[in-house]
């Protein structure tokens, strides 16, 4: 939808002057910077207040995955809405929270059976660690309550799942957060030198330091293990050959539970409904949001195995959390509707079939002196910019702010490509589109990015 320069003046007026944007420098918008406003998707595509087209190359916000203007799923949500428009799941339920939570079981791994919902990512992480403390106390081991979790990795803004992140820039203006949280290196491999090209050994070492972490802290005082299948923040880390496994075994060993935050990675952005299953493993609980519902409505979801559930089906015991919207009846519904989707177009399947030419269409960009590793898996992303190829030496501060904020991010949008540039690590682009992604939209990709770089190698 496009708008008169009145109306279009006016939304910029009051956006300014009303609108509190999320992870946003409200400071770079004055008379001479306008905010962007998205007025309409269809497809592979969004549209500004203005009429311009851009391909929408991180879907949404790795949500979108059945793509834009999907009026299949806009119609479940009104009429569902016209039938039951809300009830809470607190001691009550309805069809479609049943319905869905069996739904999602029939796809988890192992006997991960027990769906509680939440509105979204952040609570689905709140969720899995308070279940895992009071599961821990009801078996009784209540000095379990420590985290780990990786270095550079993103698991949520809540005070609890911010405890969790890696990043120190997001936690430092919050602190004092969550105590018992502890941070192991990545999985970037690219960042290993010191195990040059042996990738197997890496991934022993990277298990290892997880273990590590346990003993030191103490197996009787850690309750879980958070993970992403591939770690989003420092640009798509995926897990090397037999890293999940390994985790697995010593999960086992001191009895830690294994939590698969898979907020971005679940619903098909690496061709499976779980990463977990992408990569062989079975975790003890799975925390889901994004694309459940292809972003039509918000609706998240922690998954628990039955061994978890087990104490709470005991006497008078109970999980006394939960949230007014979790599970909403409108949500659920549109989630349904987005899983026939899912089955009756194969998404997963275009994600596996076409992955393989996503990531060779990306890797072209490895002739730019710019782009130092182009990594990641599915549908799902990272390009790492580099100053120097051959030594793999990054950015200073002030010239990736000058790269990123300065230039790329304006560049990249105004050459009709929505994605992401960002340094929560080393600089990276993200590209995680739509699940319904084909060849011609890779191609566009790669000449866009690639005519944004060649610029941007001339600038630093």
């Amino acid at each position: 939808m496009s708008y008169s320069d009145e109306d279009y003046d006016r939304l910029q007026k009051a956006g300014k002057r009303h609108l509190w944007m999320h992870f946003s420098r409200h400071g770079s918008y004055d008379d001479s910077h306008d905010i962007p406003i998205i007025t309409k998707g269809d497809g592979m595509y969004i549209w500004d207040a203005k009429g311009r087209r851009y391909l929408d190359g991180l879907a949404g916000l790795f949500v979108v995955q059945a793509g834009h203007g999907r009026e299949e799923l806009a119609e479940a949500a009104a009429k569902q809405a016209k039938e039951l428009s809300f009830f809470p799941i607190w001691t009550f339920a309805h069809p479609n929270a049943i319905m869905l939570a069996e739904r999602i079981a029939s796809y988890t791994p192992g006997d991960l059976n027990r769906v509680f919902f939440t509105t979204g990512g952040g609570e689905a992480v709140e969720t899995a660690w308070k279940l895992a403390k009071q599961y821990f106390k009801l078996t009784g081991k209540p000095l379990k309550t420590k985290v780990i979790s990786r270095q550079v990795a993103y698991h949520g803004t809540p005070h609890g799942a911010l405890s969790i992140t890696g990043i120190p820039a997001l936690k430092q203006m919050f602190e004092p957060l969550v105590p018992s949280t502890v941070h192991v290196p990545n999985t970037n491999f690219y960042r290993a030198p010191e195990h040059g090209d042996n990738i197997d050994d890496f991934s022993i070492w990277a298990a290892d330091r997880i273990e590590d972490a346990i003993l030191a802290e103490g197996p009787d005082t850690v309750a879980a293990v958070f993970l992403e299948p591939v770690q989003n923040a420092g640009g798509c880390f995926p897990p090397p050959p037999g890293y999940f496994q390994r985790v697995r075994e010593i999960c086992d060993r001191h009895d830690v539970l294994l939590v698969s935050d898979e907020v971005i990675c679940a619903f098909g952005r690496l061709g499976e409904m779980f990463g977990a299953t992408k990569y062989d493993y079975v975790p003890d609980m799975i925390t889901c949001a994004k694309g459940l519902t292809s972003g039509y409505s918000p609706l998240g979801a922690m998954i628990a195995s039955d061994r978890l559930m087990e104490p709470f089906l005991q006497g008078d015991n109970s999980f006394a959390h939960g949230y007014t919207f979790g599970g909403h009846p409108v949500s659920a519904a549109v989630a349904m509707t987005n899983l026939d989707i899912f089955e009756r177009e194969d998404l997963n399947g275009n994600v596996r079939r076409n992955e393989g030419a996503f990531r060779a269409t990306l890797e072209k960009l490895l002739d730019l002196d710019i782009v130092g590793d182009v990594r990641g898996d599915g549908f799902f992303y990272g390009i790492e910019l580099v100053k120097d190829k051959s030594t793999k030496e990054t950015f200073s501060d002030e010239e990736s702010e000058k790269l990123l904020r300065g230039f790329l991010s304006k560049a990249l949008f105004d050459n009709g490509l929505y994605c992401r540039a960002d340094d929560r690590g080393d600089p990276v682009i993200q590209l995680s589109p739509p699940l319904i992604a084909d060849q011609s939209h890779f191609d566009e990709m790669e000449q866009i990015l690639r005519s944004v770089l060649t610029e941007a190698q001339t600038l630093l």
